[in-house]
């Protein structure tokens, strides 16, 4: 294919992840399988996230959620089934996909000895953006810390980094953000401001995934909740219809009845 047979092509894949369709999820699972080695870590996952809607994927460690999310950011790729972004298949995605998807992932993948300020202006040159500095104001004010800006990183607390991270996963603005466990280590101030940047750019016309261990914050930060066990969704639900007792009980019972059916 000639070069400006593959700009076009690439053109296209940007416009149809762009503008998907008020109808087509913005992440779209398909009986994905995952293997490593002997162990089947997914089987068969189906799971879907909309536009502004944010889904907290559940499970206890193991279950397969970090897999999960890397095969979402491309990452890695699934032995069987398929990953859309937007309605375009990962593999049709090229390029695209690195700017239509931020992560934030156990490390917070930041330069300690670099201030705020210069650690997205670094991201802003990997991202080949053009004139990022009122993108760069705006996204630490975002996260709060425009008045830390001149200030190392390797001075900033668990809940500045967290929020510092997330920053730079939506610096390019992308559709989709995957979170993996963004309240590890928080306390409650930390974890609430959290919350409230959460619920503000799930509003931001994004699809928002992010697991996380802590079920009460589940049902409170999420639109709706989904259980990964043993490689599979066995439960999802609506967090309006959904109270943290009720979410606490459900997961019990599913862990109980894994137990009682394994070998």
């Amino acid at each position: 294919m000639m070069a400006s047979e593959t700009r076009l092509a690439q053109e296209r894949t940007a416009e149809r992840m762009a503008d998907p369709g008020p109808e087509a999820p913005l992440i779209q699972v398909t009986g994905v399988h995952k293997r490593f080695g002997r162990k089947a870590v997914l089987q068969g996952v189906d799971l879907s996230v909309n536009q502004g809607e944010v889904l907290a994927l559940l499970g206890a460690n193991g279950a397969g959620k970090t897999t999960l999310i890397r095969l979402i950011a491309g990452l890695d790729r699934p032995d069987r089934g398929q990953v859309a972004l937007g309605g375009v298949l990962q593999e049709q995605a090229g390029h695209e996909l690195r700017r239509y998807v931020g992560v934030v992932s156990h490390a917070p993948l930041l330069y300690e000895g670099l201030s705020s300020l210069e650690n997205l202006q670094f991201f802003a040159r990997l991202y080949d953006m053009s004139k990022p500095a009122p993108r760069i104001q705006a996204v630490l004010r975002a996260v709060d810390l425009w008045h830390r800006r001149y200030d190392p990183v390797r001075t900033y607390s668990r809940g500045m980094t967290q929020r510092l991270a997330i920053g730079r996963a939506i610096l390019h603005d992308p559709p989709v953000l995957l979170l993996d466990e963004p309240d590890t280590g928080l306390d409650q101030a930390s974890a609430e401001m959290l919350r409230g940047l959460i619920r503000q750019l799930g509003g931001a016309n994004r699809a928002i995934l992010l697991t996380t261990h802590n079920l009460d914050r589940a049902v409170e930060w999420a639109d709706r909740i989904a259980l990964l066990a043993e490689g599979r969704i066995v439960y999802q639900a609506e967090t309006a219809r959904l109270t943290s007792q009720e979410l606490k009980a459900i997961y019990r019972r599913l862990a109980m009845e894994q137990e009682g059916t394994a070998p």
